[in-house]
């Protein structure tokens, strides 16, 4: 489908928080928290779409939320409100969704904050209201904060001390002290497999949204196989989101 840009914002810390809305009376389809979408940067010149979470969604508004590393992802800084891109969604299988009454811990390091706040977003309308703990190197974009603190007990880990406790994501005692009955997780592989081991240890029951790169988001690629309890699978297909069983940390 086209999506038409209607706005781009630059937050600290390079991130670019993007604003996509259909043409006319059109409607997003249902997309679901840890779902992500192909979008084709036209801008960029390149073959290939990239791949990015689901910020947050509506039927009118897709939001992402996007951390430039390479010429796609920095083209899209470029666009500007009006412009069209081309956008295929939803793909993947997303995270599960706790019931009623459920105590729910997510964590988030660096750019894998993304599917959270759609996630905590879809809770809350199940009575749940999550503790998110949000790592970062230094202090994060106060906007970006302020969106969580409204779905979510934000707790803030930086790695300088300069905001929240001054530690890693796994040093939190949130993780470490706390009880809960699900655990939702994305961000560095190395994060996640640290928090893994912690979750493991406390029995924790525990989903790992992973990051691997994907090109066509489809499973013809296979560019984003990931090794796991059952064999190689797609993360782009399998995943991105497998529960703690499914992989071999």
């Amino acid at each position: 489908m086209t999506l038409r840009v209607d706005f781009v914002n630059r937050l600290k810390g390079g991130l670019l928080h993007i604003g996509l809305t259909p043409e006319g009376d059109e409607r997003l389809p249902e997309m679901l928290p840890g779902q992500f979408v192909e979008v084709a940067v036209d801008k960029a010149h390149v073959l290939l779409n990239r791949p990015f979470s689901i910020f947050n969604c509506t039927d009118r508004l897709l939001e992402l939320l996007v951390k430039p590393l390479g010429r796609a992802s920095e083209a899209l800084g470029s666009y500007e409100p009006g412009d069209s891109i081309r956008v295929i969604a939803p793909l993947g299988h997303g995270f599960t969704l706790a019931p009623e009454g459920s105590r729910v811990l997510l964590i988030g390091g660096g750019v894998g904050i993304a599917p959270l706040l759609y996630l905590a977003r879809t809770l809350n309308g199940r009575g749940i209201r999550p503790v998110i703990v949000y790592g970062e190197r230094t202090v994060p974009d106060a906007a970006l904060c302020a969106r969580l603190s409204e779905v979510a007990d934000l707790q803030i880990c930086t790695d300088d001390g300069s905001a929240g406790f001054h530690g890693f994501v796994t040093q939190h005692p949130a993780l470490t002290e706390g009880s809960y009955d699900l655990l939702q997780v994305c961000g560095p592989a190395v994060m996640m497999k640290n928090v893994a081991r912690i979750a493991r240890g406390k029995g924790l029951d525990a989903e790992y949204s992973l990051e691997n790169k994907m090109a066509c988001g489809l499973g013809a690629c296979l560019c984003c196989v990931e090794n796991t309890t059952t064999g190689n699978r797609c993360v782009c297909t399998d995943g991105p989101v497998f529960k703690a069983d499914e992989l071999p940390w």
